[in-house]
């Protein structure tokens, strides 16, 4: 089983960055993509971002398109998430997953993964 462990998460004034990091906590296996959910309270988990390893494609939802990029090494099964001019509604955890094979479905799906980490918290004030 892959154990995926998110850091980098933290209080960030708005229009700042952070950068979060996501790396298997054993053994590393390559991935057919890997990708960002976050969820603020009392809310649905939603996409952010992902990446296809195979393709180098990059998705990212119209809320952070332009603001944040996702970048990795799919030899280390290790994701980024680069955020930059935070704000105020991008308060919440944010999960990393990591989706072994290629499916019909997109990788903007949450059901596409097979693994997930815990997640961080991160908190932007205004």
């Amino acid at each position: 089983q892959v154990q995926l462990v998110e850091s980098g998460g933290g209080l960030v004034q708005a229009g700042g960055s952070l950068r979060l990091s996501c790396a298997p906590s054993g053994r590393t296996f390559s991935m057919y993509a890997m990708g960002w959910f976050r969820q603020a309270p009392g809310k649905e988990r939603d996409f952010v971002a992902a990446i296809s390893w195979r393709s180098g494609n990059t998705y990212y939802s119209d809320s952070v398109e332009g603001r944040f990029t996702i970048s990795g090494d799919n030899a280390k099964s290790t994701v980024y998430l680069q955020m930059d001019s935070l704000k105020p509604e991008d308060t919440a955890v944010y999960y990393c997953a990591a989706d072994r094979t290629a499916t019909p479905v997109a990788i903007t799906t949450m059901s596409v993964y097979d693994y997930w980490g815990q997640g961080t918290q991160v908190t932007v004030s205004s």
